[in-house]
């Protein structure tokens, strides 16, 4: 857990460290909370990062349109604050399987399609084999059939 004082230190750790949750107070000083988590969603590094707000009840439908995953109205328990972070972060971890789980598929489906192009080009080496070896086949039987035909 690291506590920042302001929301551009705040920014500094998140884009300097890997957290698995941001904890924002509405009240935080020098830029607001909605600006710090548009900032946040914002970077490719923290988009992903679950945040939850703390402040008053009327900021919430706000924080919410900016992209919070959750928020607390003040004062609340702490035991209440302990199982949203429980939940958010069991819902992070499951999405975080998710996108590994997309990427390995990704990588199925490239080599699956490397493996059909290699297929097709074989495919076609073989009908080309197959067209010459049918002319063939033709050229012997009319010059079979012509032989007969002289005999």
């Amino acid at each position: 857990m690291v506590l920042s004082e302001s929301a551009p230190q705040a920014l500094e750790l998140l884009s300097a460290r890997g957290f698995d949750l941001a904890l924002i107070d509405v009240l935080t000083p020098e830029i607001s909370a909605i600006h710090l988590l548009n900032e946040i969603r914002g970077s490719r590094d923290t988009a992903d990062l679950p945040v939850i707000l703390l402040g008053h009840a009327d900021r919430a439908v706000a924080a919410f349109s900016a992209g919070a995953d959750d928020w607390l109205a003040k004062p609340f328990a702490f035991d209440v604050l302990a199982a949203r972070i429980d939940r958010i972060l069991a819902r992070a971890a499951r999405i975080d399987e998710l996108k590994r789980s997309n990427l390995a598929l990704d990588a199925r489906i490239a080599a699956r399609a490397i493996e059909l192009g290699e297929a097709k080009a074989e495919l076609a080496v073989a009908r080309t084999d197959r067209s010459r070896l049918m002319a063939s086949i033709r050229g012997l039987h009319d010059a079979l059939a012509l032989q007969r035909n002289a005999a």
